[in-house]
């Protein structure tokens, strides 16, 4: 194992499980919108947006739906914002999973998750048993899991970065990070930790190799 390293800490949606943005590009195609147009609305003042203030608490769902809702109306193509809260959880990734639990035996493991309810309370909302006992499981093996929603601060600001470590009793410059967001992961890498941008399964496991040490399953 790789000298330095003392915890890793992940993303939920987009690392270990798939991405909400392929929800949102399926809602698209079924109703008629611009892909990527919800990705744009929630990349649109970033800060201050309906989905920034849901996720760190400031706004209730029915304010969200309704804010959300005014955003989208105003680039031509209403969106109620509960619709999208619906579709938001991804299936789960098995092999990123088994990463996490391989970490564990090795690291302090954390979550830092922008979310719009405690996930620690529930795993993601899933019609499929099988799923959501995965997902049970997995978020049971982090020792901490920091979520904008309960902490009225979200990723990329770097404050829950520091709530993170302070929990975990680490210094940003022994941990890894894995998000699948650039703009999350540059305050992080900034803080002196060692970063890496999950683009698919296969990369982001040898580079999180390459970092630890440990060998994952292909």
């Amino acid at each position: 194992m790789r000298q330095g390293i003392e915890a890793v800490l992940w993303d939920i949606g987009g690392v270990l499980t798939a991405s909400p943005f392929e929800a949102f590009n399926r809602f698209e195609a079924a109703n008629g919108l611009p892909r990527d147009f919800i990705r744009g609305v929630n990349a649109t003042n970033p800060k201050t947006n309906a989905w920034a203030q849901f996720e760190s608490n400031q706004v209730d769902a029915d304010a969200f739906d309704a804010l959300f809702h005014a955003e989208t109306a105003a680039l031509g193509h209403p969106v109620h914002g509960k619709r999208l809260l619906e579709i938001l959880s991804g299936a789960p990734r098995p092999r990123m999973i088994q990463a996490l639990r391989s970490c564990k035996g090795h690291f302090r493991v954390g979550a830092i998750t922008n979310n719009m309810k405690p996930a620690s309370e529930s795993p993601p909302a899933t019609k499929d048993a099988k799923r959501a006992a995965l997902m049970e499981k997995a978020m049971s093996l982090f020792e901490v899991v920091v979520e904008s929603s309960i902490e009225g601060v979200r990723k990329p600001d770097p404050a829950i970065y520091r709530i993170a470590c302070e929990r975990l009793g680490v210094e940003p410059a022994r941990t890894v990070f894995l998000d699948d967001l650039g703009i999350n992961l540059k305050p992080a890498r900034a803080m002196g930790m060692h970063t890496i941008k999950v683009l698919n399964e296969d990369q982001a496991l040898a580079e999180l190799s390459a970092i630890t040490g440990l060998r994952f399953d292909s």
